[in-house]
């Protein structure tokens, strides 16, 4: 007979956990019990501060109020309806949503259940627009070096972290990579967007000419590089993408599965940065990492492409048994009005300036070589120790647990990106932890 209990397990062994160092953590656990705001509770009681938003995904910080509600009552009215060819008014209801604070254009939604499947279907769906309006030879798709764009073999495929590709064989055919945009001798310690780079945009010029724009199909980017490490774009970077995918009649894809709902101090990424692509990727932040669900916001164009023929017909072959999943749509929608009643869409705006001088105090302690911020993301870079990679960062992110902060490393790079409800206060205390720990890190 099992029994429920915040009790940490005995046995550890039989969940392989994702991107996790199995045998080192099972050794000396650190297990999450509970959460309420900006606070995670531990197994053994103490509060852990969330420098991280969970993973990039809890904008409004944790147990929220509404967000629990919702789901407590949807689950009790509608736990699950036929996605295909049945719906339900939440998932119309959220769409009309998102597509109210989506940059203009971008009029339809699909849903996913996480950022992987909604880049899967970001580009199965720029690969079914090219052919379904004639340019079928357009089968190539163009990623980053360094890009994050989920697991699945699509997303492994267009990104460009060699960790995450070199096990599983030769991937998508097709694909090509511009180069990442991160340039420590010239752009280190930047605030906000770098002055250095904007031309590294014109490399899809050059694959363009390699391959032929009849080729390509689209181009995928974030417009913060995330989970490598918060490579901020160069100044106009985006715009000169936009403008060179417009030219050649590629698709441009945005994943804003990070700076989504928010992050930036805007609704997307694409705010910020004033560029609209034809696609925007997202998941994380729309249920506020509560429960599993992404969405792709669709241009009217590449909507009404496929809405052609005979009306009796499927228009596009593709989808999943929990998309617009009736709790999640209840948890999103929860979710966005936790966001306009407290305005957590634009509070990284209104905050940034304090996080931006509160992250770059830390340039000049030891082993620091940048500090980069954006909204209300950031990233600290040590300097490796010699023949060991990563090490440096990864005993930083321990120890900072055990001081009570959550931070994320990647590389030797510290990661972070709070709940949007953060408070001054606690901004400063993030960066006073850290920087006791950097002041003692060999």
């Amino acid at each position: 007979m099992s029994t429920s209990s915040n009790v940490a397990p005995n046995d550890l062994s039989a969940f392989w956990m994702p991107f996790t160092a199995n045998r080192q953590f099972k050794k000396t656990p650190r297990m999450f019990v509970a959460a309420k705001d900006m606070h995670y509770t531990t197994s053994d009681g103490r509060q852990v501060l969330d420098g991280t938003a969970g993973l990039w995904c809890c904008n409004a910080g944790h147990a929220r109020p509404k967000i629990v509600e919702a789901i407590a009552n949807q689950a009790a009215e509608l736990d699950y309806a036929p996605a295909f060819q049945m719906g339900h008014p939440k998932a119309f209801e959220l769409a009309n949503r998102l597509v109210d604070i989506t940059p203009a254009g971008l009029d339809h939604v699909l849903f996913t259940n996480s950022g992987s499947e909604s880049v899967e279907t970001a580009l199965k769906l720029a690969l079914a627009y090219q052919k379904v309006k004639g340019e079928g030879s357009r089968t190539r798709l163009i990623g980053r070096e360094r890009a994050y764009h989920g697991v699945n073999f699509g997303g492994i495929s267009v990104g460009g972290i060699v960790t995450n590709r070199k096990m599983f064989g030769t991937l998508l055919a097709g694909v090509d990579h511009m180069p990442h945009t991160h340039n420590l001798a010239k752009n280190a310690f930047s605030k906000g967007p770098p002055e250095y780079g904007t031309e590294l945009a014109d490399e899809l010029e050059r694959i363009v000419t390699l391959h032929d724009a009849s080729t390509i199909a689209a181009v995928i980017v974030e417009p913060v590089a995330g989970s490598t490490g918060v490579l901020i774009p160069p100044m106009g970077y985006l715009k000169r993408l936009r403008e060179i995918t417009k030219k050649h009649g590629i698709l441009l894809i945005f994943d804003e599965v990070i700076t989504g709902y928010g992050r930036l101090g805007t609704p997307f990424g694409a705010d910020y940065f004033g560029v609209t692509p034809d696609m925007i990727v997202t998941a994380k932040g729309l249920t506020n990492g509560v429960i599993p669900m992404g969405a792709v916001m669709v241009s009217a164009e590449i909507h009404d492409a496929f809405m052609q023929g005979p009306e009796h017909m499927i228009e596009f072959f593709h989808g999943y048994t929990y998309s617009g999943n009736p709790v999640a749509s209840a948890a999103a929608l929860a979710t966005l009005d936790t966001y306009r009643e407290e305005g957590l869409l634009t509070r990284g705006a209104e905050l940034a300036k304090t996080w931006e001088d509160a992250l770059h105090s830390m340039k000049g302690l030891p082993h620091v070589i940048d500090v980069r911020n954006i909204g209300l993301v950031g990233a600290i870079e040590l300097e490796p120790i010699p023949g060991s990679p990563t090490k440096r960062a990864f005993s930083a992110f321990l120890k900072a647990y055990e001081a009570g902060l959550l931070v994320r490393t990647t590389g030797d790079i510290i990661a972070l990106s709070p709940p949007l409800i953060i408070s001054e206060s606690q901004i400063g205390e993030i960066v006073s932890i850290l920087s006791g720990i950097l002041k003692t890190l060999e």
